[in-house]
């Protein structure tokens, strides 16, 4: 008996707590990311209980029916109701984000112009994001000046990213007429939850595990969204996409275990919550897209108004979390020691609003097929230049990995587009999103 309590304090437990060694012996109980876990989801319950419970009592009030009409009660109203106006074909055409009248009116030299201009932009902002993120989290700041220390706050990375990516979301509202609005904008708040938790985990677990195991693991996020598809929206799937799946998780095997990559921690520890945290980012934004796709389905919102629906939402949960634990303090003051990072959050949180913008004109402009190609190449290059900047060693085999991940990822582009092309015109069969 005595044997199995030592076992679970001495080895299970430190694994599943994940210490970070850098942090210092493991004395302070922040220095345990599940701890920092679950500071955030109470701080995250702290809005979402309430909302909960008022939202029950208006309804049961049916307030929508009741209320006098005011400011306050029609914003209530669509915060929670929604607006049940039904959308007109004009105004959504107007707002819509579609311009194949305009691309079939472009001649060829324009067209491959703005091709360039979305492969450039795509690429240059997610590649820099990359490569900051990776510094901002991996490397100590003040180190040639003496003791250098890490930036430790992941929370406070999403909050800065977030904010910025919604103020640019309400301009383009304002400045682009977008379709008339029928969604209860606390639909929003689920995917916000999903994309705040999806992030955190991805930064965090660039403390356990080297940024290529990292893009590796986002390529594979196909095999997630798969099971997440089919329980939250019944999706039926081709056998060319679990063949491809399975390449994928043969590939991302044969690295893991031979890229004989070196990280700042080491042994178990880093195995184990490097794992869980890519796990849980995995999950969270598997159900991102496929509860955006829901509401993009059902409420014909346009992709701006999801964005600035659900950075308003992340706004607002990690802002409340980081008051009640003192994480704004603790952030502000490291900008003041490190002004160096101050330049790279800057620059981080631009590449990052920045990324999302491109992301909705390339899909306008060329459809889903090409943006997920250039995706697709900015992993492989993200690897690449990863690997040239910060040294990480791979491995033939973790090489040949690597190749059977993208060689999964290219047929499973191709075979989508080939099928989509003999489907007959006018049909309305619904093929999955991966």
């Amino acid at each position: 008996m005595w044997f199995v309590i030592l076992v679970i304090i001495n080895i299970i437990l430190p694994c599943v707590l994940g210490e970070e060694s850098q942090s210092g012996d493991g004395s302070h109980w922040m220095d345990f990311w599940v701890v920092r876990l679950l500071l955030n989801l109470l701080g995250y319950a702290t809005i979402f209980v309430p909302g909960y419970l008022l939202m029950r009592y208006l309804r049961n009030i049916r307030y929508n029916e009741t209320a006098a009409p005011s400011f306050m009660s029609n914003l209530i109203k669509h915060c929670v109701f929604g607006n049940d106006e039904k959308v007109s074909l004009e105004s959504a055409e107007e707002g819509g984000e579609s311009s194949s009248g305009t691309a079939e009116s472009q001649n060829t030299v324009k067209r491959g112009l703005t091709l360039v201009f979305c492969l450039v932009g795509l690429q240059g902002a997610y590649l820099t994001w990359g490569v900051l993120q990776e510094r901002i989290m991996t490397f100590e700041y003040g180190k040639s000046d003496g003791p250098g220390e890490f930036f430790k706050n992941s929370q406070f990375l999403v909050f800065i990213n977030r904010i910025l990516a919604f103020i640019i979301g309400m301009t383009v509202i304002f400045l682009r007429r977008q379709p008339h609005h029928t969604t209860p904008l606390y639909n929003y708040s689920f995917s916000s939850f999903s994309n705040i938790m999806s992030s955190w985990c991805q930064y965090e677990a660039l403390k356990f595990v080297s940024f290529p195991t990292q893009i590796l693991a986002k390529a594979s996020k196909v095999i997630p969204v798969m099971l997440m598809g089919k329980v939250v929206s019944k999706r039926t799937y081709q056998y060319h996409e679990y063949i491809t799946a399975g390449m994928i998780s043969v590939g991302v095997t044969l690295f893991l275990l031979n890229s004989g990559d070196v990280t700042r921690h080491k042994g178990s520890v880093t195995t184990i919550s490097g794992v869980i945290l890519l796990a849980g980012y995995m999950g969270f934004d598997s159900f991102t897209s496929n509860w955006q796709g829901e509401l993009f389905k059902r409420y014909k919102v346009s992709s701006i108004q999801m964005m600035t629906g659900v950075n308003m939402f992340s706004c607002l949960l990690t802002g409340v979390s980081l008051l009640e634990q003192g994480g704004f303090f603790d952030s502000f003051a490291f900008m003041a020691r490190h002004h160096l990072f101050v330049v790279h959050a800057i620059i981080l949180s631009l590449c990052s609003a920045g990324g999302q913008l491109f992301i909705f004109y390339t899909i306008s402009q060329f459809g889903a097929v090409t943006f997920t190609i250039i995706m697709t190449l900015r992993q492989a290059f993200a690897i690449l230049l990863s690997c040239v900047i910060y040294g990480h060693p791979v491995t033939l085999i973790g090489m040949i990995g690597i190749a059977v991940v993208f060689i999964a990822l290219f047929l499973r582009i191709y075979a989508n587009q080939k099928k989509k092309s003999q489907k007959p015109s006018g049909s309305n069969t619904s093929t999955s999103k991966v």
